[in-house]
């Protein structure tokens, strides 16, 4: 019988290279985020920073589908977590949240291990508070006209508390000092826990933490308020007028946390996370909450953070050389 040829029959030759072809091709990549993700916290767990990371990394996480991780690195007045975060790999996978003192540091060290611009991605600006100007109840002042007198009448005598040099706590009351024509004695503390601690048993009489700290406290009448930093009342102190009315008219602080990412973190990666933290911000039960602890969500563009970090550089260099702060 004569044989019937397979048109369809292939070399050999051929059938080995297309083998080798296939399995040379790369693989899918996986979908961002494959992962849990890592959220480096410039400061120690119960500061303002840190509960405002805990509130919405969770809810950004169930937008993303993977865990946000906390990961407290507390120290150096915020330099230490953003030299861990700028040298991480560049894939999503590790994030940075801190405060104003990105830019602080950079106007007050002049060593950093990193550029506060080129060496982070930026990917949200989440919120921004004001500061709080508190008082040992010890002190007996009750609003910031008396503490002005009382500083008068007594310079160099009366202290204040901060958590470190370059914080917002520090730089705020160094702006307060230099626009009221005071003198106080700064005492820096390692951990805001025991900066209040001691603000409580009147070791230290003065101290300006963020809303978010202060608030708990304030309401359990540990300590006196005796005004706000920003430009306006806090909708969460109604009553407490900002430091500009009260006896300092143009006086205007606040603090900001952006998310930052490694620098050269891919676009898409990026797109998705900022995408997940202004989702987690829209959530009516999370901005119930921030405003609870006087915080105001922003959820900003990557680009706005972009701008917002180079046009706050120069302004807070100019508030550390006016303060005359100088590195410890």
């Amino acid at each position: 019988m004569k044989s019937i040829s397979n048109p369809a029959r292939v070399p050999l030759g051929l059938l080995m290279l297309a083998v080798s072809a296939v399995a040379a091709s790369p693989a899918p990549a996986q979908p961002y985020p494959s992962r849990p993700i890592r959220l480096i916290v410039a400061f120690a767990p119960g500061g303002s920073v840190d509960l405002v990371s805990r509130l919405v990394a969770q809810k950004a996480g169930e937008a993303l589908g993977q865990q946000i991780v906390i990961d407290n690195r507390p120290g150096a007045g915020g330099r230490l977590s953003a030299e861990i975060a700028a040298r991480a790999t560049p894939d999503g996978y590790t994030l940075h949240i801190t405060s104003a003192s990105l830019v602080v540091n950079a106007a007050i060290y002049r060593d950093l291990p990193y550029h506060p611009v080129k060496d982070f991605t930026p990917v949200t600006l989440l919120a921004s508070t004001q500061n709080a100007l508190a008082a040992t109840l010890a002190l007996p002042v009750t609003s910031v006209p008396d503490l002005i007198a009382l500083a008068k009448k007594q310079p160099g005598k009366i202290n204040y508390g901060s958590t470190g040099v370059g914080t917002s706590g520090h730089l705020t009351m160094e702006m307060f000092r230099s626009k009221a024509g005071i003198e106080l004695v700064h005492v820096p503390y390692k951990a805001i826990g025991q900066t209040y601690t001691d603000l409580f048993s009147g070791r230290v009489s003065l101290f300006f933490p963020t809303l978010p700290g202060a608030l708990p406290h304030f309401r359990l009448g540990k300590m006196r308020l005796l005004a706000v930093s920003g430009a306006k009342r806090s909708p969460a102190l109604p009553d407490v007028p900002t430091v500009a009315e009260a006896a300092l008219p143009g006086f205007e602080a606040s603090t900001w946390y952006p998310i930052l990412a490694p620098a050269g973190a891919p676009k898409a990666v990026v797109n998705a996370l900022n995408r997940s933290f202004v989702a987690a911000l829209n959530a009516p039960e999370i901005r119930k909450r921030l405003d609870e602890m006087g915080v105001e969500p922003v959820g900003s563009t990557p680009a706005q953070l972009a701008a917002h970090i180079k046009a706050e550089l120069p302004k807070w260099a100019e508030v550390v050389r006016i303060s005359g702060v100088r590195a410890d």
